[in-house]
């Protein structure tokens, strides 16, 4: 579970619009990576929005945000399409990269224990350091908190 200071791990996934994304060749930008269970859900459709809101300001601060589920590309594309979504969007089919960052954790509900995506987001700095991390992430007012963030990069 890489933290604070740890070299985050490179990946190449595939993204929303058919193209594919490698995390290495964004540098020397800076890059947001935020994790979420599952497109057009309630929480996960509002951080979207969120981020998609303020994707101007991280864009000005030379920054990459991108959002990354278990989704597949045609389940992103419709997601982007059904809510104007500006930000990103990557597919972990296997979730190869979400074990890789520690996102794809045991998880319970009513009763039930799965395997899902606990919410986190990781600031990556230019030089592919991790800045920052937040895990379990609530909502409100996040994609804020991350800007502030990026800001005293």
């Amino acid at each position: 579970m890489p933290d604070t200071g740890d070299t985050a791990p490179d990946f190449t996934l595939p993204r929303d619009g058919g193209e594919t994304v490698t995390l290495s060749a964004l540098r020397p930008a800076p890059v947001v990576l935020y994790f979420y269970p599952k497109d057009d859900t309630s929480g996960c459709t509002k951080e979207a929005i969120a981020f998609t809101g303020l994707i101007s300001e991280f864009e000005a601060a030379g920054v990459k945000v991108f959002g990354i589920s278990k989704d597949t590309v045609a389940k992103h594309d419709k997601f982007v399409a059904k809510h104007e979504l500006a930000v990103p969007l990557l597919s972990d089919a296997e979730a190869d990269v979400c074990e890789q960052y520690g996102t794809w954790v045991e998880k319970k509900m009513y009763g039930k224990t799965y395997m899902g995506i606990e919410r986190a987001t990781f600031l990556i700095d230019g030089t592919g350091q991790i800045a920052r991390v937040w895990r379990k992430v609530k909502v409100p007012g996040h994609a804020e908190e991350v800007l502030e963030a990026v800001r005293a990069l």
